[in-house]
């Protein structure tokens, strides 16, 4: 490791930042815009919105094992639960 490498910032993993977010995250109301389902009709991805400060932001997330089971949960325009990071209001999850 060279001298430099002591002051880089760590880079995140995928579940490394979902665990952090599900403790730290600040929650706020957001809407399922659109789904991706699975060829057996099982929605595996959704695409939302929430507003914060004014500012409209989209993102998408893959649903992990439960809350595929609870799909009818995240039918488009439904409202659901959203952390984000309030030092970067764009990294979101949903709950």
């Amino acid at each position: 490791m060279s001298f430099l490498d002591r002051f880089r910032k760590k880079r995140e993993d995928e579940a490394g930042r979902v665990a952090r977010l599900s403790r730290t995250g600040r929650m706020i109301d957001g809407t399922v815009l659109d789904t991706v389902c699975d060829a057996a009709g099982i929605i595996t991805q959704v695409c939302y919105a929430y507003t914060l400060g004014g500012v409209q932001y989209e993102s998408s997330q893959t649903l992990d094992q439960l809350q595929r089971q609870r799909s009818h949960d995240y039918m488009p325009g439904t409202q659901i639960i959203v952390r984000y990071d309030p030092k970067q209001p764009a990294n979101s999850i949903v709950v």
